[in-house]
């Protein structure tokens, strides 16, 4: 009894010490405590390798304490202390009249042990150990622990009254996490470029200390344009150097935002509310049906339903738009259960049932088959009724007109009739009669006119002069669950819940002289309407083309945002993917080289930019407010880093005050909003938004939190009042002196509002995330049509030059701008201008073949030695790219060929746009793509080879003629010449196929279906042939003739 309570003081005693290593023996008890004299040496030497206590194997046939009496002496370990204190209490016990059961017990458990017949503990077939029956016949114990408790080996002096239950608590997780690229990727990625960029600077070197004395212009030219190409590919190769991936933990957010805990005992969700922007303009080129199943998709999405709003906003005010969205609704009350009865994904009506795989695959209802033909079958009459809107519309506005053409008429034979009944006056009546106009109004379907666009317009009723429209079509839902029942004529949606989310319809008020800013006005708007219907803190932006393929997106970029440091972020960037491309993908639609590369990196900095849409916004740093955390980067790179000063503001008096003390020292991107408008809801709104926009505060390391259960409450109900202060924020008026469109919302003044929103939000501090899902979050549609794709080119590289020339230039951002993010912006700004070198460097290899001459010398060993290093070094960094980002080598090379197509055609218009807009004040109007009906409707991929001609078509075709003339004069002259130089043929005839491989594309494309090319395309190559050849032939004439072995004379 003494020697267990000594053993027990020092195990005690040695628990205050720093937990150490501590060695096993097998097979046998092992002492390892210091005070014994034991030789270890080998893995056992060092004198922190033993702690003050022993450690016993478990007793098994192979190693009994039994019978070995000295190995019983020195099972002294805990759990053999414990033993020996329960041994020693029960014969104290037994003295006391009571205490011999345990020993009983105990012996009992033993008695295996300790007899020398071991065969009930060998298994009967192959004599192996028995362990399980061991455990069973001795009762044996696994300790304690998450895995497994014994009530009856609690021991008291060690577990405090602890009991399983301690163990189940759930450890924190966080909601997201950060994949590096493996070393053997990213390291000798980043070797390469410094190859490459060491190889340019010395191929640069080399070429301009040996000029070709024999064509000076040609090699000027090159030298130019070499050295531009190099300045450009830094910019965009100098922020891919540190890609990364991430990754989200759904489960964790449902554990913390949504599963009963202490603060919310009811399960009710704790997820901060999100607002859904879908826009649109015009239901002839964006069709109906289309928006529809948009906001199908976004009706049905995983998430509280009570927490999700969906607005649209309909720029053309259109009745079309209005009368479709209705329909929309309607059909939402059954496809919304219907898709969460059985797990449909996607939820657009539309691209589910055109699926190709088995719709029952993975799905385990007996109903699903007969829901599912259900459902198709009101669908096809949801197509049906909407296809028919517009005539149906039309014969209602028909219906209302005449009558009200005839109750006028009427009115005018009254008061211009003579009352006493006379005829005198008939003449003047039928001449009133015939001068009764009554304007052509188009009618709502309660008979009352629609305050929008009329189909013929009228005063107050034309697009840009129209009242504003708001209207709730479906009511905020209930705060908890309203199950379904069964309905024998429909569905059965027992134990389903029927709610969906609430839909406003937007359509902004516009006045002639009023200037409304295209999208980014109209965006605006909704944030303004969206603040005070439902005031989300988040706000997630789709085109009406840009449905939610994947119903947990909205959860993926909420993890972002909940999760430790999410408060820093100012919105979470996804991926475009795009539906009906062709196979080939021919004008590099999907564009996944910047999607998967160029934003994947941008994302190891301070964020991608944004690009539009598929984007979940943070709605307070929309309101230009700064993150609550920044850092400044000084130094010529930005290499030093520093926490930037903190100049938040919580009222309107400390916003003056503050922008009073720092004065002209901000930058203008750093000044604080102040002048939101004139509705007091709305300022009120801004605090509520910030503070439920804030991650749970369920960790120490999480800064700036909110404690949990702080939005289980229900929104309040909508009232008159509310809806009224709704109409009134998106009024035309309603931005007169504030700063919407400067610094509040979605920034005005540029085609692509887009990427100068982000670049706003970046340079205050705020950081951005690039979500990459699993399972596409969101897909749309793209223009395959050459002519429709090159516009839109246009339009991007159009936004970019007027970047460049504003005050949104990245060269003069903000110190909080990282140095490679601000050379990731700079490139946005100029890539447009690489046009200019681009075309004429397609040129050159013409001119080296009508001249004779090179840009070099002569193909000489250095030359071809510096140009092979550096297609060495570009062939192995394009499949490191592949590698990292998870594109395909066509995918890259369809990439470059566009490259080279938009950039003589779409970004050289661009600069000359962007030029005439800067210098002489033109403004750049653009019109929406159209989404035009291919000649064979049963072929999805018609579009393709539709030819519209339009002035973009000029210079690449320009540029392919050229050449093809250009090879076959040089092959001429090689052919025919006395002393043929080969090197220049061949240099100039590589090059030449060089330019005329990546144009083929676009020859391609010119040819139509089954090479029907239009006639145009014809004259003009013919036009620019001859002209060429003719120019040629006066600027350097024939010198001489050839004699031919038959006599004559052959002229070149």
């Amino acid at each position: 009894m003494a020697t267990a309570t000594s053993v027990t003081k020092k195990s005690t005693s040695s628990n205050r010490r720093p937990p150490q290593a501590v060695r096993f023996g097998r097979d046998r008890v092992v002492s390892l405590s210091r005070d014994d004299d034991l030789e270890m040496s080998g893995d056992y030497a060092g004198s922190n390798d033993y702690i003050n206590y022993t450690v016993m194997m478990p007793p098994t046939p192979d190693n009994q304490p039994g019978s070995d009496g000295r190995a019983e002496a020195q099972a002294t370990s805990r759990f053999g202390i414990e033993s020996q204190r329960r041994r020693g209490g029960g014969e104290e016990g037994g003295r006391e009249g009571g205490g011999g059961v345990a020993e009983n017990k105990l012996e009992r458990r033993v008695s295996v042990l300790r007899s020398n017949n071991k065969s009930m503990l060998l298994r009967s077939q192959t004599g192996d150990f028995d362990h399980n029956r061991w455990l069973f016949e001795t009762k044996g114990k696994y300790g304690i622990g998450n895995a497994y408790w014994s009530e009856e080996d609690a021991y008291e002096m060690d577990a405090g009254g602890m009991s399983m239950n301690d163990f189940m608590d759930k450890p924190w997780k966080p909601l997201t996490r950060k994949i590096r690229v493996p070393p053997a990727i990213i390291s000798p990625y980043r070797l390469l470029v410094l190859i490459r960029l060491v190889g340019l600077f010395m191929f640069l070197a080399w070429r301009v200390q040996n000029p070709n004395e024999d064509a000076l212009w040609l090699w000027g030219m090159s030298i130019v344009c070499e050295l531009w190409f190099s300045f450009s590919w830094l910019l965009d190769q100098l922020p891919k150097l540190n890609p990364i991936n991430r990754a989200t933990d759904l489960a964790a957010l449902r554990d913390k935002f949504d599963a009963p805990s202490p603060s919310n005992p009811h399960g009710r969700s704790d997820l901060p509310g999100v607002d859904v922007y879908v826009s649109t303009a015009d239901p002839e080129k964006e069709p109906p049906l289309v928006t529809a199943n948009t906001i199908l998709s976004i009706l049905a999405v995983d998430y509280p339903v009570e927490k999700v709003a969906c607005y649209i906003s309909d720029d053309g005010a259109a009745i079309l738009t209005f009368e479709a969205m209705a329909e929309a609704i309607r059909f939402a009350e059954v496809w919304v259960p219907f898709c969460r009865k059985h797990d449909i994904e996607p939820r657009n009506p539309d691209s589910y049932f055109n699926q190709k795989k088995d719709p029952t695959k993975n799905k385990k209802k007996p109903d699903f088959v007969k829901d599912r033909r259900w459902i198709k079958r009101e669908y096809d009459e949801f197509k049906v009724r909407i296809n028919g809107l517009p005539d149906s519309i039309r014969k209602r506005c028909d219906m209302y007109n005449s009558r009200e053409e005839m109750k006028e008429k009427e009115l005018a034979r009254q008061q211009m009739g003579n009352p006493d009944g006379s005829t005198g006056a008939v003449d003047t009546a039928d001449q009133a009669h015939s001068k009764v106009k009554v304007p052509k109004a188009t009618w709502m379907a309660d008979g009352t006119h629609w305050p929008g666009t009329w189909f013929e317009p009228s005063a107050d009723h034309f697009k840009g002069d129209h009242a504003g429209i708001l209207q709730v079509m479906t009511k905020p839902p209930e705060p908890d669950p309203v199950m379904g029942h069964a309905d024998e004529r429909s569905l059965d949606f027992t134990g389903v819940d029927i709610r969906i989310p609430m839909f406003v319809y937007v359509s902004r008020e516009k006045r002639p002289g009023y200037d409304h800013n295209k999208k980014a006005g109209a965006m605006n708007s909704l944030v303004r309407a969206s603040a005070i219907l439902s005031n989300g803190p988040f706000i997630l932006n789709l085109d009406c083309d840009h449905y939610i393929y994947n119903c947990l997106a909205i959860r993926e970029g909420i993890c972002f945002m909940m999760d430790r440091g999410g408060d820093r972020i100012c919105y979470i960037q996804f991926p475009q993917r795009f539906e009906g491309i062709d196979p080939s993908d021919r004008y590099a639609n999907h564009n996944t080289v910047f999607f998967d590369g160029n934003m994947r990196a941008l994302d190891g900095l301070q964020g991608p930019v944004y690009v539009g849409t598929g984007c979940m916004f943070r709605r307070y740093a929309l309101y230009g407010f700064h993150p609550p955390r920044a850092n400044e980067y000084v130094g010529v790179f930005g290499q030093y880093k520093q926490p930037a000063p903190n100049i938040q503001a919580h009222s309107s008096d400390q916003v003056d005050q503050e922008s009073d003390m720092q004065g002209s020292s901000l930058h203008p991107d750093l000044e604080l909003p102040k002048m939101f408008g004139n509705s007091t809801m709305f300022t009120d709104s801004i605090a509520v938004a910030e503070f439920q926009g804030r991650p749970l505060a369920d960790h120490a390391s999480v800064k700036n939190g909110r404690p949990p259960g702080a939005l289980l409450q229900p929104r309040p109900p909508l009232d008159a009042a509310t809806v009224a202060e709704a109409v009134a924020v998106i009024s035309c008026w309603y931005e007169d002196k504030t700063e919407w469109g400067t610094r509040i919302g979605w920034i005005y003044g540029s085609v692509t509002e887009d990427v100068v929103t982000g670049y706003r939000m970046h340079n205050r501090g705020w950081r951005s995330v690039y979500c990459i899902t699993k399972r596409d979050a969101f897909r749309g549609t793209a223009p395959i049509n050459l002519t429709d794709r090159l516009h839109q080119v246009l339009r991007w590289a159009t936004g970019s030059v007027e970047i460049f020339f504003s005050r949104n230039n990245p060269v003069l951002a903000s110190r909080r701008l990282k140095f490679l993010q601000r050379v990731a912006y700079l490139n946005v700004g100029i890539y447009p201008f690489t046009s200019i070198f681009l075309v004429t460097y397609c040129f050159l290899p013409a001119l080296s073949l009508f001249s004779g001459q090179f840009i070099v010398q002569g193909l000489s060993i250095p030359f071809l030695s510096y140009l092979l290093l550096i297609t060495i070094c570009l062939t192995l960094l394009s499949l490191l790219e592949v590698k990292w980002s998870g594109i395909g080598l066509e995918e890259w090379w369809r990439n470059e060929q566009f490259w080279v197509i938009g950039g003589t055609s779409a970004h050289l218009a661009a600069v000359l746009q962007g030029l005439l807009k800067v210098i002489a004040g033109i403004e750049i109007s653009f019109t929406l793509t159209s989404k035009s009906v291919g000649e064979d409707e049963d072929d999805i991929y018609a579009d393709l080879y539709i030819v519209k001609w339009t002035s973009l078509f000029v210079m690449p075709l320009t540029i392919i003629v050229v050449n093809l003339v250009a090879v076959v004069i040089g092959i001429s002259r090689t052919v025919y010449s006395v002393i043929p130089e080969w090197s220049k043929l061949l240099g100039g005839g590589f090059f030449s196929l060089w330019v005329l491989t990546h144009m083929y594309p676009f020859a391609k494309g010119l040819m139509g279906r089954r090479g029907r090319m239009p006639t145009i395309v014809y004259v003009w190559s013919g036009l620019v042939a001859i002209t060429v050849s003719l120019l040629w032939i006066t600027i350097s004439p024939p010198q001489g003739g050839v004699s031919a072995s038959g006599g004559g004379s052959f002229e070149v």
